[in-house]
């Protein structure tokens, strides 16, 4: 009896991609709408408009690409692709009050690497991305 071409074969990991919610978009839009009257009040008060054009921007540009060969870090202005054989560990949830939920990845020269829109509850979807490069949390 023959098997099929495949069968019993791992299939590779998913490429995931971690983004600030879409959702921010809306908010950029919204304060694009409140600041209209000032914007119009004198000289240059135009410039304002740069405010909610930045966080649209910054939505629709930053995140963090996972796939089984690297992890890609995408900024406003940038990016940098690491392969995993780069990276050492991951740093969960330092510095203050909004940063306790930030993940980095920690790379093997010592340096730091912020992962855009990747929080610690993402961790399980991280790791099976990673194609068992990084353990998963939940031990699953």
């Amino acid at each position: 009896m023959s098997t099929a071409a495949g069968e019993g074969a791992e299939a590779p990991a998913p490429r995931v991609v971690f983004r600030v919610s879409p959702l921010v978009v809306l908010v950029g839009l919204v304060l694009a709408v409140c600041v209209t009257p000032v914007a119009g009040g004198a000289p240059y008060l135009w410039l304002i408009y740069l405010v909610p054009i930045a966080v649209i921007v910054r939505t629709l540009r930053v995140r963090t690409v996972v796939d089984a060969e690297a992890l890609t870090v995408r900024r406003i202005v940038g990016g940098r692709r690491v392969p995993w054989s780069q990276i050492s560990s991951l740093r969960l949830g330092h510095g203050g009050r909004h940063d306790r939920t930030r993940v980095s990845a920690m790379l093997t020269d010592g340096a730091e690497l912020p992962l855009p829109a990747v929080h610690v509850r993402d961790l399980p979807q991280l790791a099976a991305a990673s194609g068992g490069r990084l353990p998963d949390p939940a031990g699953e």
